[in-house]
């Protein structure tokens, strides 16, 4: 291999991407029919976050070499990067097909397997590619997160603790046992290993991510509803579903049973209540507390412009609700409290524009959001409620839904 493509590969190990690239171009120009170059050059590029850059450069290595697995490795991560969920997967099948003992395939499978909720299916992947190789740390991170999913806790700590100990600078164990320590309870912990990761890695978005929740932990009422997320994220979204549907079929229930059995109302009541609160926090608990976050002298340093973004408009609508309803008690018109309670329940569509995929997913809950709101403003009183009964259903059906090429 020529100077410039060694010269390149010293250049990514040391993660200095930009002179990296240019030893991969000038090692492509010298040898137009080598797909390494290619190959390498796609990941300097995924590393800049030059995602559709990638793409096209993993392409050209596997139009240079359709046979090689390790192109097609490439492309399932520029594709995943992009969040082409279902052609990432078929690229790195294709990979595995060609070369089924290549660890980092097997490891990135089991990602993406992750990413589905298929847990117990990326620990076998995990452990396929511990067979070939035992320290490969992208596979043991891979194996812990599927092992903390499947409650396997002390399995799941001993190994991060081992790929810690063979590698303490990896930024993404050190993001993976902050996670691991902050769903187990252990705050403190989760936040010294979030700190480090960013330490080692300031553009480490699973380690910002996982600050912005811990310091968000700190509110009981976010606690508890961390606690339920951690839970839901360890269902499959088939499984997610029946939980959400059983929640609506209970509730609907309770209010058969208040109809027949008045002497019941008491009792049942608070507890449909404390459901529409539970629902309306499951969507609105997370924008806000990003809110409160930003009053915070660290907390809105780790804040994503999108999660800003959000906090913006949910604050907007938040402060449209509390002075309706301040209105509404001064003048006594009831007029103004429907206002208050319309604008406080569009924090729901509000929160799921921001949680859905960008791209169609993310178009249309805008759309909805937007008819939603101008049914509201319309006096369309129950073409609102029907919309809000029905915003959780479609914003769930969009949240699990990705774009394709």
């Amino acid at each position: 291999m020529s100077a410039h493509f060694e010269r390149g590969q010293l250049l990514f190990e040391q993660q200095r991407y930009v002179l990296a690239e240019g030893e991969f171009r000038l090692a492509a120009a010298a040898a137009p029919d080598a797909p390494a170059p290619h190959a390498m050059l796609a990941l300097a590029l995924l590393a800049q976050e030059r995602r559709e850059e990638a793409t096209t450069e993993a392409r050209e290595a596997i139009g240079l070499a359709p046979d090689w697995g390790f192109a097609h490795y490439v492309h399932a991560k520029a594709l995943a990067d992009r969040n082409y969920m279902s052609e990432a997967r078929a690229a790195i099948d294709e990979a595995i097909a060609l070369d089924p003992t290549d660890p980092s395939s097997l490891a990135f499978r089991g990602a993406l397997q992750f990413d589905l909720a298929k847990f117990a299916d990326a620990l076998a992947s995990a452990e396929l590619a511990l067979a070939q190789d035992p320290e490969h740390t992208s596979a043991n991170n891979v194996r812990a997160m599927a092992l903390v999913k499947l409650g396997r806790r002390a399995e799941a700590g001993a190994t991060i603790d081992a790929t810690l100990a063979r590698d303490p600078e990896n930024a993404d164990t050190h993001a993976n046992q902050g996670w691991a320590l902050l769903e187990g309870g252990d705050r403190a912990g989760a936040l010294d290993h979030f700190r480090e990761a960013l330490r080692l890695d300031p553009d480490n978005e699973w380690a910002r991510q996982g600050i912005v929740e811990t310091l968000k932990s700190k509110h009981r009422l976010y606690s508890f509803m961390l606690r339920y997320f951690f839970w839901m994220s360890r269902l499959e979204p088939r499984t997610q579903w029946m939980v959400i549907v059983g929640g609506f079929l209970g509730n609907r229930m309770l209010s058969a049973v208040s109809g027949s059995n008045p002497a019941l109302a008491p009792v049942v009541l608070p507890l449909q209540i404390l459901y529409v609160v539970f629902v309306f926090l499951t969507w609105t608990a997370d924008p806000l507390s990003n809110l409160l976050l930003r009053l915070d002298r660290f907390g809105r340093l780790v804040l994503s412009p999108e999660q800003v973004r959000a906090s913006n408009w949910v604050g907007a609508t938040l402060l449209g609700a509390l002075g309706a309803g301040t209105v509404a008690l001064v003048t006594r018109n009831s007029a103004w409290g429907v206002f208050a309670f319309g604008c406080a329940f569009m924090l729901i569509p509000i929160a799921a524009v921001f949680r859905t995929p960008v791209g169609w997913p993310r178009h249309t809950m805008l759309g909805y959001a937007i008819a939603m709101a101008l049914a509201g403003l319309s006096g369309s009183i129950a073409t609102y409620v029907v919309m809000l009964v029905g915003v959780g259903w479609v914003a769930n059906f969009l949240i699990q839904q990705r774009p394709k090429r």
